[in-house]
């Protein structure tokens, strides 16, 4: 397998800063700069004078290494935001072009990579989150979720393809990287295989994953990987961008049965061409045991590794204080094995935990979460994207100032997903609850979904029940949440009993 040193990239670097200073002198019309800088992994933000870094996190993994990197620049550059995001890579925003250019080239001596962030290309390579420590896990997908994502960096400099590619792997039925519905998804088995899912997505036209092949050998993987390449720059649409997701291939090709027999057919090409794909992996083996020392806390995870622990950090909206996310590096720096991994509900989880150091971990990520509904997923929203519609970051906070304001009680709301438009960034397709931002009668307003699902054997798009202005949104989920409270039920269990409960409670908050 080919791989691409990290170095090599900075041959691309010169020709980025150039574009940077230019598009801030206003010397470059907005789309334009647009369609150059994804590639890159930077975009301009709604205030064309400040940008955004996207940092490839491959797998979601961070190293002490990497996270050093990334506190070093924030200090260095006084860079006032970061973001965990839903694809498990870390943004930096709100920096100049100067200062955007000196970070994606420092990044690269710690082998941090933005090359096909954004634009037509591979995106970050998407992992389990806990993968190789979690209990029950049917294997650790980790060293083959970093694998292809190395191979997949190699189509940046091939031949274009009609959009983008996003490719995960799950290590159990739960599915938290959408495997059975990305463009490209690898569903571990519990004999060591994999099922392979392709041409599924969210945002527009969202639709499942065709299942094209059943327990697959890990060392196999490649060949699956590239058919989907070829196949989708073979019918993918290159005319129409509204169109051209590999989602649309299902529809192109007249069907999903007849998609699957275009995918085979490449699949045979691919293996005829004679190309050794074949996947060599080396185990990733953590060393480090416990020394006896012991943690208790709803935020902790006891690891697979005896005496080891996980620590569960989720800062509201996935937008910790950088002085948080520095304090947790500095942490981990003096930590055997520790590490950070991003999960895409923008939970992250620190790893590799003796009981001592776990309890420091909990004292330095106190600005947490409080309750599942507090664990909320957004996007970055409209005050900082370009292309969005609503701020879905200033809802969810003044929707957690609502519901703490209103003392409802843990459990008695899920976890509601909020996508400032519908590109589905904040997967508000596929939660128990979701919101999308509109417009409606002129005023700021969000589409409203309900019980979906991504557990695999059981995935689900939500409903669309209508449309709720902005300022109501926090109105109706504390009646919601006061409703649920006074049945002495959770959520789950409530709504069980009362299969249209959500929908009367919402029904005098839709907008006609």
């Amino acid at each position: 397998m080919k791989k691409i040193d990290p170095q090599s990239w900075k041959a691309d670097m010169p020709l980025f800063r150039e574009k940077a200073i230019a598009y801030a002198k206003g010397e470059i019309k907005k789309a334009e700069y647009k369609g150059f800088s994804g590639r890159y992994g930077s975009y301009a933000q709604h205030d064309p004078s400040k940008n955004m870094l996207r940092l490839r996190m491959p797998a979601g993994r961070v190293t002490a290494q990497k996270l050093a990197y990334i506190a070093e620049a924030i200090r260095k550059y006084n860079v006032p935001r970061a973001h965990f995001t839903t694809c498990q890579t870390i943004q930096l925003h709100d920096m100049d072009a100067e200062t955007t250019s000196d970070i994606m080239e420092g990044a690269l001596d710690v082998g941090i990579v933005t090359m096909g962030g954004g634009g037509d290309f591979p995106r970050n390579t998407m992992c389990a989150p806990l993968s190789g420590v979690q209990k029950g896990e049917y294997f650790d997908v980790l060293p083959y979720a970093q694998a292809v994502g190395e191979f997949a960096m190699n189509f940046i400099n091939a031949e274009p393809m009609p959009r983008k590619l996003k490719v995960g792997f799950s290590n159990s039925p739960e599915n938290v990287t959408h495997a059975t519905f990305r463009d490209m998804g690898y569903a571990a088995r519990p004999d060591g295989k994999f099922d392979v899912y392709t041409a599924g997505g969210l945002g527009n036209n969202p639709r499942f994953g065709v299942k094209v092949a059943e327990a697959v050998e890990p060392d196999q993987l490649l060949f699956y990987l590239k058919a989907m390449w070829v196949t989708f720059r073979t019918y993918g649409d290159y005319q129409n961008r509204g169109h051209a997701r590999t989602r649309y291939l299902q529809e192109i090709l007249g069907g999903a049965d007849k998609y699957k027999q275009a995918y085979l057919e490449k699949l045979k090409e691919v293996y005829a061409s004679e190309e050794d794909l074949t996947l060599h992996v080396d185990p990733i083996v953590f060393t480090k045991t416990g020394d006896g020392s012991t943690v208790s806390d709803p935020r902790v995870i006891e690891q697979k590794q005896e005496g080891l622990y996980a620590v569960a950090w989720h800062p509201i909206g996935g937008m910790p204080t950088v002085e948080d996310l520095c304090a947790v590096s500095d942490a981990m720096s003096a930590m055997e094995q520790v590490e950070m991994r991003i999960a895409p509900y923008e939970t992250v989880y620190i790893i590799n935990l003796t009981g001592t150091e776990a309890k420091k971990m909990l004292e330095l990520t106190r600005s947490t979460a409080k309750t599942v509904f507090e664990t909320s997923v957004s996007c970055i929203g409209a005050s900082t994207c370009q292309v969005g519609v609503r701020d879905s970051q200033a809802l969810l906070r003044a929707c957690v100032e609502a519901v703490r304001e209103a003392k409802i009680p843990d459990g008695a709301l899920p976890q509601i997903h909020i996508s400032g438009c519908p590109s589905s960034c904040g997967t508000h397709q596929i939660g128990e609850m979701g919101f999308r931002g509109a417009i409606k009668n002129k005023q700021p307003a969000y589409m409203f979904y309900l019980s979906g699902c991504d557990r695999q054997g059981e995935e689900k798009m939500g409903a669309e029940l209508g449309t709720i202005l902005e300022t109501e949104i926090p109105r109706f989920l504390v009646e919601l949440g006061q409703t649920v409270a006074a049945s002495g039920k959770d959520y789950f269990a409530w709504k069980a009993e009362n299969p249209d409960g959500v929908e009367k409670i919402a029904a005098p908050y839709l907008a006609e």
